[in-house]
Order: C-alpha cells, then sequence, then structure tokens
C-alpha cells in the first residue's frame, strides 16, 4: 500500500524528514505518534502526493513518484484534516459537502445521480450524522463537522483513509463517540487502510495494529503496537520516564 525507502526532505535548508523507511501492507491498520514538530505533517504530505522527498523513493498504492500521474493517485485517498475543514463553505449544507467528496472538490458543482444521494445517507447513518443532512456545516459542532468529513472521505471509496488528529479540539464525549465510529468503519469488509495521526495514546484503538513513533524528522520505531506502546520504549521516545496504564485495550500515559 504504502512504501518509503530513504526518504528525506529538506525545506529552506532546514531537515525536515532524514532517512525514512516505512511499508505499510494490505490489511493493516496504523497509528503515527509524535510530538509537534516531528515531522507527521510532512510524512502525511508525501504519502498525498503534496510534497515530493528531496531523496529516497516512494510508492503508494502502486504509483512510483516521479513516474506516476499524482492527481490520479489522490482520488484514492481519503484525508481529514483541520486544514480541509477550513477550505469547506461553511453555509453549504450537511449532505452536499458530504457528496462533494466523490468528486474531491469543494463546494458541489457535479450532477449528482440517485444512487449518489442513497450512498452518503448510508456513510451518514453509519457516522450518526443523518439527522444533520440539511443543517449547513458552520453551524456544527466540532464532533459533528469531524464525523461529517469522515463520510465525505468515504464517498470516493478510498483505499487509504488518512485521519489527521480526527479527535483535536473535542471534549471526552465527542471524542470517544468519534473513536466509536472509527472503530466500526475498520470492522468493515470493505475498510480502507486506515492511518490515524495522533499525539496521544489513548486515541490509538486495538484496530490500529501497528505503530510508528516518529521523533524529530526520524523514524524512533515501527511495529505492532502492543511491541511498541510499553513503559520503557515510550519512557526513552519521550525522553522522560512514563507510567502506561491499559484499560479498554488502549495504553494510557501519565508522566512519573
Amino acid at each position: 500500500m504504502i512504501t518509503l525507502e530513504n526518504v528525506s526532505v529538506y525545506r529552506n535548508k532546514k531537515q525536515i524528514l532524514k532517512d525514512v523507511n516505512w511499508q505499510v501492507k494490505n490489511g493493516e491498520h496504523w497509528s503515527i505518534l509524535g510530538l509537534n514538530g516531528s515531522g507527521k505533517t510532512t510524512l502525511l504530505n508525501i504519502v498525498n502526493g503534496y510534497i515530493f522527498p528531496t531523496k529516497g523513493d516512494v510508492e503508494v498504492l502502486d504509483h512510483v513518484f516521479g513516474k506516476s500521474y499524482i492527481p490520479k493517485l489522490r482520488e484514492e485517498i481519503g484525508l481529514v484534516s483541520s486544514s480541509l475543514q477550513k477550505q469547506l463553505r461553511g453555509f453549504d449544507s450537511v449532505l452536499s459537502i458530504v457528496l462533494s467528496g466523490k468528486f474531491g472538490s469543494i463546494g458541489l458543482y457535479e450532477e449528482v445521480e440517485k444512487k449518489d444521494v442513497e450512498l452518503a445517507r448510508h456513510y451518514m447513518e453509519l457516522l450518526n450524522c443523518s439527522h444533520l443532512e440539511d443543517e449547513q456545516f458552520e453551524y456544527l459542532s466540532q464532533g459533528e463537522r469531524q464525523r461529517v468529513l469522515i463520510s465525505r472521505a468515504l464517498m470516493a471509496n478510498p483505499k487509504i483513509l488518512i485521519l489527521d488528529e480526527p479527535c483535536n479540539g473535542l471534549d471526552l464525549i465527542s471524542r470517544e463517540e468519534l473513536l466509536h465510529f472509527i472503530g466500526k468503519i475498520a470492522e468493515r469488509e470493505d475498510a480502507p487502510t486506515l492511518i490515524l495521526v495522533t499525539h496521544y495514546t489513548e486515541e490509538i484503538l486495538p484496530c490500529f495494529n501497528h505503530t510508528l513513533l516518529i521523533k524529530e524528522g526520524q523514524v524512533f520505531a515501527k511495529g505492532l503496537s502492543q511491541e511498541l506502546l510499553t513503559e520503557s520504549t515510550l519512557s526513552e521516545f519521550y525522553g522522560r520516564p512514563i507510567s502506561v496504564h491499559e484499560e479498554q485495550n488502549r495504553v494510557w500515559l501519565a508522566l512519573k
């Protein structure tokens, strides 16, 4: 699904990523964990084809960077991010925003068919936002907006769905509700490969069976989540003594 080999990125004479090697196989769901400035966003932009590496090789969904038409690749990747949320028009209805996901457009300009509307309503029901169909996007809560954006991303039937800090700005209840729906998506037989970017281990659901730890632009560790999310590894990763508490098959951290 994704292969990065010795990928480095320089911007303004500063190295943002250094010799990143990472492979995502079909059937795997990954979390990417790192502090601010660790390179997570740059890594996502490479996967999406918005940034080309300064050096190294990238292949995503059989698209080899430098040899493929990258806009075609983006049609196969769903993205939910705060930057996308800011681009959407607040006066658009929820239904029109979800439908626009089929075309990857900001605003709905294409003619839609009955089956498109039915599919949009199917995903809105899955994400528990069908009752918001006629509401304007700008009047939704942050949690409601995120559920709408995930519904929108699913409209294109993506092979990869990237969730870039989807719980950012949510209260406890809204966060847990959103994570519940993300878990439901992962359970579907036709689920896309999920990539969750987060600052917090407690947001890493059991379905995210692999984790990439990124620190100062480098891969600190990668592999099975249950083997990496331990006191010893995370204490070394954060450079501070960390205590780990496990509940509901999720890892919660505290500084010692």
